[in-house]
């Protein structure tokens, strides 16, 4: 009987360990990401000036500190990534605001 609880345990570690579970207040990223100007080169699935948000996801899926990366490139803006031209830095926004946007586009930018 002890085995039955243990491998239920495994089978929901391996399960939430296996996806990441960003959860996303998709109106609010999307409100934050228009009024930090991001949509002006970015769009959800397509190129614009920069790559569509579904292609930084498809980039970064499956890697662990894909979250903090998205965020600290969003912070530090920076150009070689998806081509010459640059990305404007987002200095101004708060770590919170940062991690937002970031879960958000590695979700695929979602609008629910």
């Amino acid at each position: 009987m002890r085995m039955k609880p243990v491998a239920l345990v495994m089978a929901v570690a391996a399960t939430l360990l296996s996806a990441p579970s960003w959860a996303v207040d998709a109106a609010a990223a999307k409100a934050l990401a228009s009024k930090s100007a991001c949509m002006a080169c970015h769009a959800v699935d397509r190129k614009l000036v920069g790559p569509s948000y579904k292609d930084v996801a498809a980039k970064h899926k499956g890697q662990a500190d894909a979250l903090e990366k998205v965020a600290a490139r969003i912070k530090s803006g920076g150009s070689g990534m998806y081509g010459p031209v640059p990305m404007p830095a987002q200095p101004n926004l708060k770590d919170d605001e940062l991690k937002l946007l970031a879960a958000w586009i590695l979700a695929g930018a979602p609008d629910k």
